[in-house]
């Protein structure tokens, strides 16, 4: 009896742990911000730490994952069944990729960041969106080409291989359009 009853307290206290899913409301920055304090919370941190506006993180949040910790790629297939592994190694809030992850853990001492954490995950922006501020003179408020630098890696944006991609420049043109919505709505929270 008391093997059953200590395997199910465990059950219950692993199940208050778990991550829950996405903001329900992703289109209303207030409703997100009432709904996750702790993401704004990371957001604002990395705001202040380096530079990057809290509109603009979340456009690109949004994008890359719909707040959503542990999105993944689609997975690959050959023949149509046959399953070939992910599209890429891109994983978490940010969608970052194993080597660009590494390079930011590196760069920053981090080591134990986790994709899987906002505040992990927005900092990580705000070192990305630095790096190409520094590299490619984008201004981190500019959320479109922090999107197609972001999309396409420093060296693909320098190549402009973004204007061959006219469905990328659709998606970097939503970007930029729900980070002034965001921007808008920020502006009238109570708590901001």
């Amino acid at each position: 009896m008391s093997r059953i009853l200590l395997v199910a307290l465990c059950l219950v206290l692993a199940g208050c742990g778990a991550p829950k899913g996405p903001p329900r409301n992703l289109d209303n920055a207030c409703a997100l911000a009432a709904e996750r304090p702790k993401y704004m919370r990371a957001m604002k941190r990395t705001e202040r730490r380096w530079n990057v506006p809290v509109h603009v993180q979340m456009a690109m949040i949004h994008q890359e994952s719909k707040f959503d910790g542990r999105a993944r790629t689609p997975h690959r297939y050959a023949l149509g069944i046959i399953p070939m592994g992910r599209l890429s190694s891109a994983y978490g809030y940010a969608q970052a990729i194993d080597g660009t992850w590494d390079d930011y853990k590196r760069a920053t001492g981090k080591r134990r960041a986790k994709r899987t954490d906002i505040a992990d995950a927005t900092d990580f922006m705000g070192w990305y969106m630095n790096e190409t501020r520094r590299r490619l003179n984008i201004p981190l408020g500019d959320a479109r080409n922090q999107y197609l630098a972001y999309h396409e890696g420093h060296g693909g944006y320098a190549r402009g291989s973004y204007r061959r991609k006219s469905w990328l420049l659709s998606v970097a043109d939503r970007v930029d359009r729900r980070a002034d919505m965001y921007k808008q709505q920020l502006k009238s929270c109570r708590r901001w």
